[in-house]
């Protein structure tokens, strides 16, 4: 039986990668910097919280890491803990920093010294792409992050290879672009716009707030994404591999795709924060733009290709971006229900933060 120990778990990707590591008899082990039955939310949703033993684990810490991983000596590592909340970046650069980029670091150098034949995942995202050299983006695209979190990222993603190069550890990174579920947290901008459509089929009077709808962003499912990781270190020889669906869709078009399967049928007027998306049905004003949404260096389009993985790795997308956002909208419907996962009192006491997309 391998043994994998998964960081971040109690996120979105953490949860679905345990649930695959489970179906496929590994042992599995998960870190968190606290845990709580909050935290574990997401993996009882999955109905794997009790097969998986979790430990406290923070990337901030040396000594935790070593001790860790020197006590669980495991097969596989999936650093998956991060910041991961783009506009929260800018109000915490240096926590960023030290956690996204020189947390990385201390694991890769404990493994250096512990462990070298562990294998190594590092989750790196699309955001260091930011302002896009090359359209669509692969392993070789120039990379210009727009914010503290992709610049912490980068520095994630090269010290993942110098130490492959250096060390000779299987250390592999997954480019990861945006990939979402009805897991994915509210302050992100996908939950966002699912759970506010979701509250208003319900009845609900508040408009969704965002910010630029033009942005243009390369959506698939989580679940689809955690299988690809998997593959990564199941290879011989450690690479670093974008996933990706390859297409592409404005914020704007996500929210109607969205709408589609609550029954709201959206009309657009206006232009720029003036733009507004109304029911034609009822006339109800759906979404609105504010500035407040913006981000100060705004990433306009992303857009993947992942040949390498479908080549190599046998990797490609189950679920195209339409089903996304019904299975989400969907999702956060039937959890404000009577008897579903929350009333209409909690879905309206959510206030998100920090700059969307």
């Amino acid at each position: 039986m391998k043994k994998a120990f998964i960081t971040g778990i109690t996120g979105q990707d953490g949860a679905y990668l345990a649930r695959l590591l489970l179906e496929k008899g590994y042992e599995v082990h998960g870190g968190a910097r606290w845990i709580s039955q909050e935290q574990m939310a997401r993996l009882e949703q999955l109905g794997v919280a009790d097969a998986v033993q979790m430990h406290v684990f923070d990337l901030s810490d040396m000594n935790n890491i070593f001790r860790s991983l020197r006590d669980l000596q495991v097969d596989e590592v999936y650093n998956l803990a991060a910041l991961s909340f783009v506009g929260a970046s800018w109000d915490l650069p240096v926590y960023s920093g030290d956690v996204n980029a020189i947390g990385v670091t201390r694991i890769l150098d404990t493994l250096r010294t512990l462990a070298p034949e562990t294998r190594f995942y590092q989750a790196s995202t699309s955001e260091m792409f930011g302002l896009v050299q090359q359209v669509p983006q692969s392993e070789t695209t120039l990379l210009y992050p727009r914010s503290p979190y992709g610049v912490s990222k980068v520095y994630a993603h090269y010290i993942t290879v110098n130490y492959r190069e250096s060390f000779g550890l299987h250390a592999s990174s997954g480019i990861l672009f945006n990939h979402e579920s009805p897991l994915r947290g509210k302050d992100f901008v996908t939950r966002k716009i699912t759970t506010g459509l979701a509250r208003i089929a319900h009845g609900g009077n508040r408009p969704v707030v965002l910010g630029n709808l033009n942005a243009r962003r390369d959506w698939g499912f989580a679940g689809d994404y955690v299988e690809g990781m998997w593959r990564m270190l199941q290879q011989d020889m450690a690479d670093d591999y974008v996933l990706a669906t390859g297409v592409t869709t404005t914020i704007r078009d996500f929210i109607a795709y969205a709408a589609a399967p609550l029954g709201i049928e959206l009309e657009w007027r206006g232009e720029g924060i003036d733009e507004i998306g109304t029911d034609r049905k009822t006339g109800q004003r759906i979404i609105e733009v504010s500035e407040e949404w913006f981000r100060p260096a705004e990433v306009d389009l992303l857009i993947g290709d992942a040949t390498k993985a479908r080549e190599n790795l046998g990797w490609k997308p189950k679920v195209d971006v339409r089903a996304l956002a019904e299975m989400m909208a969907v999702s956060d419907y039937d959890a404000l229900a009577p008897g579903g996962s929350q009333n209409g009192s909690d879905a309206d006491r959510f206030q998100p933060f920090g700059r969307c997309a």
